[in-house]
């Protein structure tokens, strides 16, 4: 009987490529239509066959980090890649879509992120022991895409091209004899696009985030770089800030913010940005349209976390006041990102291991294996969108933003 209904549930969620599959009774079956790359594992147990049945798309990830499901003939990479591409599809299996209805149902509840539950969400996952992030992370620790012109970059070009990337967007030139921008940086991370803007841009800057071990590793690097009089970090809520500045940019943390908060948060953006300020929100996003959060991701990974339709967004916007000036899709971005993160990861397993044990290891990998094929085959990507509050604020044309850009390439 599981092995009837498993096998059903396999053979219709698998219609490209080909997938084998090995029961805990030794039985292989196969799945697919030879047309397309070619995967497997190997089910280790009848309970982890069971919870398969009874919930996939926690209970698969729950079950590689115990050992109970293994690759078989080939990687977790390849594995996961042939899964996506099958599951991007649509072809779901009716537990499935009745779990998915019940995510999407409570959605508003699981993402409610009032401060307090926001620093938990946090700490989850940014204030793990700091020496894991450097071992995977490039030089300058960014927690989010790089940009690659050619997909042939380093990571350490990628992260670069990024920040010039968003700095070009930011129109960060200024008279000369004006004041330096103020710019507000939230969720800065470990500090690596605030330290370039007090660096090379002479900006007055203040990075916010909600992780202690962020905190302290921003602090740490401003006053070894001299910077800690004109870049400063704060422990604090995108909610409790009221100053005026001159530039927000936002990095990789809206994801954390919520549904239910983002009028909140656009409002904040609004009211913070003096009258000829221009802001950059860079974020994960789906293509397909509004849906939820992974339920293995939610438990494991990003607690309280959501990567948003535009659709869901710019509606939001639109309500706060401010203008679009530009939004720009980035597509294939993160999946190469993720590559380079799960290589490093992997070259540097055993130091990680160290740190904690074999089953967050095998999480981690989960996480950045399953994170790649679902940018490559998932539907997920990256959008920044530039805001202003006056129509009038930026030039007519985007010239001054690939101008910019050049002038910052190294020589």
């Amino acid at each position: 009987m599981l092995h009837a209904v498993l096998d059903a549930m396999l053979a219709r969620a698998i219609r490209h490529g080909r997938l084998a599959v090995e029961y805990p009774d030794g039985r292989i079956r196969r799945y697919g239509d030879d047309s397309g790359p070619e995967a497997g594992f190997r089910i280790g147990t009848r309970r982890a066959a069971w919870r398969l049945v009874a919930n996939p798309g926690l209970s698969f990830g729950e079950s590689y980090m115990s050992g109970e499901i293994e690759p078989r003939d080939c990687g977790l990479i390849e594995l996961l890649d042939l899964l996506m591409r099958n599951m991007h599809r649509r072809v779901t299996h009716p537990v499935e879509a009745a779990l998915e209805f019940g995510r999407w149902s409570r959605r508003r509840i699981d993402q409610l992120n009032p401060a307090a539950r926001a620093r938990l969400n946090v700490a989850h996952h940014y204030d793990l022991n700091g020496r894991l992030y450097a071992l995977f992370l490039d030089r300058d620790r960014n927690y989010s895409c790089g940009y690659f012109r050619t997909g042939t970059e380093t990571l350490e070009e990628a992260q670069a091209a990024k920040k010039r990337h968003i700095a070009a967007k930011l129109r960060l030139d200024r008279p000369p004899g004006a004041p330096p921008l103020e710019v507000l940086d939230i969720g800065c991370g470990w500090g690596g696009m605030a330290l370039t803007l007090a660096r090379d841009f002479g900006a007055h800057v203040t990075g916010i985030t909600l992780s202690r071990e962020q905190l302290a590793e921003c602090r740490r690097r401003a006053a070894e770089a001299g910077l800690s009089d004109t870049c400063r970090f704060e422990l604090m809520d995108f909610r409790e800030w009221t100053r005026p500045v001159d530039r927000i940019v936002s990095i990789g943390m809206f994801e954390h913010v919520g549904i239910t908060h983002y009028g909140r948060f656009f409002r904040m953006i609004h009211q913070a940005l003096r009258p000829d300020g221009v802001a950059l929100v860079h974020a994960i996003g789906r293509s397909d349209g509004p849906g939820s959060t992974n339920p293995w991701l939610t438990k494991y990974i990003f607690p309280g976390g959501y990567s948003p339709a535009l659709s869901e967004v710019l509606p939001v916007v639109e309500r706060s006041g401010l203008w679009v000036t530009d939004l720009e899709i980035l597509r294939l971005h993160y999946a190469l990102t993720l590559r380079e993160w799960r290589r490093r990861f992997a070259a540097n397993r055993d130091a990680i291991q160290s740190l904690y044990d074999e089953r967050f290891c095998r999480m981690f990998e989960f996480y950045l294996a399953a994170s790649e094929a679902s940018f490559r085959h998932g539907g997920l990507i990256n959008w920044q969108l530039q805001l202003t509050r006056n129509v009038e604020t930026l030039p007519l044309t985007r010239d001054y933003m690939q101008e910019a850009e050049r002038s910052l390439l190294p020589v």
